[in-house]
């Protein structure tokens, strides 16, 4: 009977949420400053301010950990698609605002630094990165998919391979953009009107490839008054 107080004792601390968050920032401001392969356990109980007793109830390892702020970033990005997805957007703003979101979670310093992490790790540890790519990548193109299905049976585009033109539709949104900030080339976020230079231009070139005549694109003074795209 004591051990099952015990164990009850245990999960309900388990379950607050304040505390749970508290490790999380202090391990997210760990893994930015060391790391994921320099961090340890005690790194992280020192700058999240809890015991490491209290940390082990929550999270089992540090991998564990890791996944599970790799996680709370990816429900950022897929709240804000769900959001946009409900101020009922156009299909051409919707994807724009697909995009933007995309790029601006995926090139944060806190996903950069995730991504360096998981190609550290994954040559010891592939499945942390198919588990990586699985939650996060995969689950981006298939809400990509959804609306360029939607967007092929309203008759806008007309493209014969969906799933290969969502890959195509993601590299356009971060190219020239995603490999600088990965490899440090690029030390900082690309600015908003950067990002969305990039998204809208991604979208003209993917509906002057798949949509129909007259699908609007940007306006030669629009498109003029946009900052250029990193080199």
């Amino acid at each position: 009977m004591t051990g099952v107080k015990r164990l009850s004792s245990r999960c309900s601390a388990g379950q607050d949420p304040v505390k749970r968050q508290q490790i999380l920032d202090g391990a997210q401001r760990v893994f930015l400053h060391m790391g994921f392969d320099a961090a340890s356990m005690n790194d992280i109980t020192r700058e999240a301010g809890v015991s490491k007793s209290t940390i082990y109830v929550y999270f089992d390892s540090k991998d564990d950990l890791f996944e599970a702020l790799c996680e709370q970033h990816r429900n950022i990005l897929f709240t804000e698609i769900s959001n946009n997805h409900g101020d009922k957007l156009t299909s051409r703003e919707s994807l724009i605002a697909y995009g933007i979101a995309l790029v601006r979670l995926v090139t944060s310093d806190i996903v950069i630094s995730a991504q360096r992490t998981i190609l550290g790790v994954t040559e010891r540890k592939p499945e942390m990165g198919v588990r990586f790519y699985e939650r996060g990548p995969r689950r981006g193109l298939s809400v990509l998919k959804n609306y360029i299905e939607e967007l092929n049976r309203q008759d806008i585009i007309k493209v014969p391979d969906i799933q290969h033109a969502a890959h195509q539709l993601a590299e356009l949104f971060l190219a020239s953009i995603y490999r600088q900030r990965l490899f440090a080339v690029m030390q900082d976020m690309p600015d908003e009107e950067q990002i969305r230079y990039n998204v809208e231009s991604a979208v003209d070139m993917f509906f002057a490839a798949y949509g129909a005549k007259n699908t609007p694109g940007l306006s030669e003074e629009k498109a003029h008054n946009l900052p250029a795209p990193a080199k």
